[in-house]
C-alpha cells in the first residue's frame, strides 16, 4: 500500500470507526451478560417454565375430578328424592 493512499483515506476510515463506537456496533461481553441477564428476567415474567405448567395442569386435573364427584353427588340426592 503506498503511503498517499493511506493519507487519503485515514481521515474517513477514523470517521467511519467513530460513528462505530458512537452508535455503539461493537458491544462488550459484559454489555451482552447484561442484555441476556434482562432478556432472562422479561420472559421469566411473562411465561412459565415447563415443570410449572405440567403442575398446573395436574392441578387443573385435580379441580375437574373434584367437580365432576360434586356433580355425581347432587345428581344421586336429586334422584333419590
Amino acid at each position: 500500500m503506498d503511503k498517499e493512499i493511506v493519507q487519503k483515506y485515514a481521515p474517513t476510515a477514523f470517521v467511519i470507526i467513530a460513528m462505530f463506537f458512537q452508535y455503539n456496533v461493537f458491544v462488550t461481553p459484559q454489555q451482552l451478560e447484561v442484555a441476556h441477564r434482562e432478556i432472562l428476567e422479561e420472559i421469566a415474567l411473562k411465561y412459565t417454565t415447563k415443570e410449572q405448567n405440567s403442575a398446573m395442569k395436574e392441578q387443573l386435573s385435580d379441580m375437574q375430578k373434584k367437580v365432576d364427584k360434586i356433580y355425581e353427588v347432587i345428581i344421586n340426592e336429586r334422584t333419590k328424592k
